[in-house]
């Protein structure tokens, strides 16, 4: 059995920059990806949205890391070159009812220390988008775009760069703990078992399986999984909008919004729905929805102009009808393992957060173990 000083499972955009921030710090990091390659599952299959921080619960971890790992990401792009772009984004008011929330955003926003919104009459909003309809809007300056997988790139070159491995095709199938490390089964193509002092549990999807196969951890700890699919279908032709579109969100999500790709690929989504298993396949009907829902900020959407494009897997923590939770980083002072970390429940705005997750991670293993 081979000793190591750290793994990490899971070599999506969070594995990454968590590999590469123990990497920098000079600890021996193997990263195992059960998959042939990186970024296989949520990290490939999001709408590549840099998030300001505007939505989530003022103190939450997921608005404090959005916020923080926002200014991470634009200096990482920066210094290694990733493709992105700070498009912008508009959140409209498409009646005068929902300007008590639109300001409720802002304020919302303001708390979790996103102070760059501005408010636009109607004559504001449409100077800037023309096509677009509405009563008033929200400019967010900071929200931008990115090429998920050139970050991803970026993270594991960096981090290969200071001493970190990845092996493709290494499932974690089981392990266990011992009173000096955790042991991991690895299946593959040449089956191993290594022993870490630390272990970062950044398997997504399965992060939970994860955890119910290490022998000796207590299950109480492992909270139930539920998964989320969002469906989203692409626009036929070029799209006549240069930012992002967003509704006021609705009662159980952020409704269909506009999102762009950085060849300005216009893409609307998501269509969630509660799955059980995981399946990618968008079904062309279930856009016959999105037209009213479209044309309430873009009247001029034309019948037919909507394809299916892709469809990705959220990891949730809450099911349907139940509130929404927060990411869950849980370290030896929650299980009272040393040198564990799991990461549950890590969705959007994991991709914007992913530099400060990585951070915090780190900082959880150095206070943890010596």
């Amino acid at each position: 059995m081979e000793e190591v000083d750290t793994l990490v499972v899971g070599a999506g955009v969070v594995g990454l920059a968590v590999a590469r921030a123990l990497a920098l710090e000079g600890h021996e990091v193997i990263v195992l990806e059960a998959e042939n390659a990186i970024g296989t599952a949520t990290s490939s299959r999001n709408s590549e949205v840099i998030h300001a921080g505007i939505y989530y619960a003022p103190g939450s971890l997921k608005a404090r890391l959005c916020v923080r790992g926002k200014e991470l990401l634009y200096a990482f792009c920066d210094a290694h070159g990733v493709p992105h772009r700070r498009c912008g984004k508009l959140i409209v008011a498409t009646s005068e009812a929902q300007l008590d929330d639109m300001h409720a955003i802002r304020a919302r926003a303001a708390a979790n220390g996103v102070l760059d919104l501005r408010v636009l009459t109607r004559a504001e909003a449409l100077a800037r988008e023309p096509a677009l309809d509405c009563v008033a809007a929200l400019e967010s300056p900071s929200t931008g775009i990115i090429d998920s997988h050139a970050l991803m790139l970026a993270l594991q070159g960096d981090a290969e760069a200071h001493g970190a491995m990845l092996a493709l095709r290494g499932a974690v199938v089981g392990g266990r703990l011992t009173g000096d490390g955790i042991v991991l089964d690895v299946a593959g193509d040449e089956p191993m078992r290594l022993k870490a002092r630390r272990v970062v549990n950044s398997a997504g999807l399965h992060a939970q399986a994860l955890a119910h196969s290490l022998q000796g951890f207590p299950p109480r700890h492992v909270p139930p999984a539920h998964y989320a699919k969002g469906n989203y279908y692409a626009l036929a032709g070029r799209s006549p909008f240069s930012r992002l579109i967003y509704p006021i969100p609705e009662a159980h999500g952020l409704g269909v919004h506009l999102t762009l790709d950085l060849g300005g690929q216009a893409r609307f989504g998501p269509d969630v729905e509660w799955v059980e298993r995981l399946d990618y396949g968008v079904d062309p009907r279930r856009s016959d929805g999105f037209y009213s829902a479209i044309r309430a900020y873009w009247p001029a959407l034309s019948d037919g102009a909507l394809t299916p494009a892709y469809a990705g897997i959220r990891p949730k923590l809450h099911g349907p009808g139940e509130a929404a939770r927060d990411f869950l980083i849980q370290g030896s002072a929650e299980h009272g393992v040393p040198g564990l970390v799991n990461l549950f429940g890590i969705e959007s705005p994991g991709l914007t957060a992913s530099l400060a997750i990585a951070e915090q991670v780190a900082g959880l293993l150095s206070a943890a173990t010596p």
